[in-house]
């Protein structure tokens, strides 16, 4: 794939970039492994200062960037916007919180006496240069959910950012770089994937971590399972959603609907099997399909627009693959099924798809095991929450998941039952710097974000002294 910014509102390729040569890689990974030897012995309050100059710095960049997240993938500018305010907010939080989550960990006076030591702790040391393999839908924060506590660890980063949003990925070069980092502290490196193996086989090169596909997944795993480094998966989801009998029917379908189209539905986190109780399913279906029918489809830099083109023609094409599938096996599209009618002139070049509800779908379709990236929906009728939750593991995946229900009972067992990294009840899945993010099953391994996301790319280190006082 071509390193190149292509619009998907219209197809126009308006930029391309030379991919590095191994010299070019070679002195990019030598920059890194010099500005790690500097950087990890500098203080919480020195790398807090930086990380809070670089919040500032977006805050100030987020019109622009945002428009250019806009052209290089599709998502409505309103939503990029708000990607890049959710960035800085990140970047604040690990800058406030970072010390706290690394303090050195004590165990009880008794189990230090039991090993036989005067004095034992867990002291967290940074690893080193982390390569990160990141993908387009969130090409602002999918990196900065890595690179705010990675940095603030003490580890500096190596970019592999997906070959469609190259001046994102130097925007983000350049943040971390005009907030005062140290050079070779953050690079975006400019390759295809074919690259990916020798970088990350490099000795300098101490872990890696990568949000994407299954396939992407299976190749780092392997080559970093082969080198013996540690690794952070975030892979696909097709995230159930339960509407249960006792839940708030119309705000569910309303939740619903941006919980389906948020990022014009290509999230790994967006819902995408709605399990309904059969006492609400009629209800439900027809708010759902109305709200998801009235959407405003079209050009993504318009205020109004709620969902913008897929990201590319090959995405547009696999999730028409699936649509078409179920369909000729007796799934019916309660709205939508194809690509939108009325769009401006200048759009019909674009990879738009219009949002749509499919029903009646049978474990013989794709679509019942696929995850489906775009703005479609599969709806499922269940008798009760046995039937619910088996559905709602009956995917390959395990990401998250959400559950509307206000019966505390039901509640108890979704927390006990789901396969999923998360159980959302009453909303829409989201992440949040607080809270561990990741999934189970094949959705990947390993958490990103709150405590368990910034010791990820620690080590651990036992700390044990003897006896005999040490200085004495």
């Amino acid at each position: 794939m071509p390193i190149a910014t292509v619009n998907p509102a219209n197809g126009e390729t308006l930029r391309r970039f030379e991919a590095l040569d191994d010299a070019g890689i070679e002195q990019r990974l030598d920059a890194a492994a010099t500005a790690y030897g500097q950087y990890r012995t500098t203080g919480f309050t020195e790398r807090a200062r930086l990380l809070n100059q670089a919040a500032g710095l977006l805050d100030e960049d987020q019109q622009d960037i945002a428009r250019t997240m806009t052209i290089e993938m599709g998502k409505p500018v309103k939503a990029a916007r708000a990607e890049a305010a959710k960035c800085a907010k990140a970047m604040r939080w690990y800058a406030a919180h970072a010390e706290e989550l690394l303090a050195d960990q004590h165990p009880s006076p008794a189990d230090v006496a039991d090993s036989g030591a005067s004095r034992a702790y867990v002291h967290y040391r940074p690893l080193g240069p982390v390569l990160a393999v990141m993908p387009w839908n969130f090409p602002l924060w999918q990196v900065v959910r890595f690179a705010a506590p990675a940095l603030m660890a003490g580890n500096v980063g190596l970019l592999k950012h997906a070959s469609n949003v190259p001046q994102t990925a130097m925007y983000l070069e350049g943040l971390f770089r005009r907030a005062g980092f140290p050079a070779g502290c953050f690079q975006s490196l400019l390759v295809g994937s074919g690259a990916v193996e020798a970088i990350l086989r490099d000795r300098r090169v101490a872990a890696a971590t990568l949000t994407g596909s299954e396939p992407a997944g299976r190749s780092v795993a392997s080559i970093a399972g082969d080198e013996v480094k540690h690794t952070v998966l975030e892979l696909g989801g097709s995230d159930p959603y339960l509407v249960m009998r006792s839940a708030d029917v119309a705000r569910a379908a309303r939740t619903a609907v941006t919980a389906r189209v948020q990022n014009n539905g290509q999230s790994c986190i967006a819902a995408k099997r709605f399990i309904v109780h059969t006492e609400v399913y009629e209800e439900f279906a027809e708010r759902f399909t109305v709200g998801m029918s009235h959407l405003t489809v079209g050009d993504p830099m318009q205020e109004s627009t709620d969902v913008g083109p897929l990201a590319s023609e090959q995405g547009r094409t696999d999730l028409e693959e699936l649509v078409d599938d179920a369909v000729r096996q007796g799934a019916r599209a309660l709205c939508g099924g194809g690509r939108p009618d009325g769009l401006a002139p200048e759009l019909e070049r674009g990879w738009f798809y219009a949002p749509t509800v499919l029903t009646g779908i049978t474990p013989a379709m794709r679509i019942h095991h696929e995850e489906t990236f775009g703005p479609v929906a599969s709806l499922y009728r269940v008798d009760g929450l046995d039937e619910a939750v088996a559905l709602a593991n009956d995917s390959p995946f395990g990401l998250s998941s959400n559950v509307w229900t206000r019966d505390a009972d039901e509640a108890r067992r979704c927390v006990r039952d789901l396969e999923a990294g998360g159980v959302f009840f009453n909303g829409m899945t989201a992440s949040h710097p607080a809270l561990p993010f990741g999934g189970v099953k094949r959705s990947g391994y390993g958490r990103e974000l709150a405590g368990q996301g910034i010791r990820a790319f620690c080590n651990a280190t036992t700390v044990w002294y003897g006896p005999e006082p040490v200085g004495h």
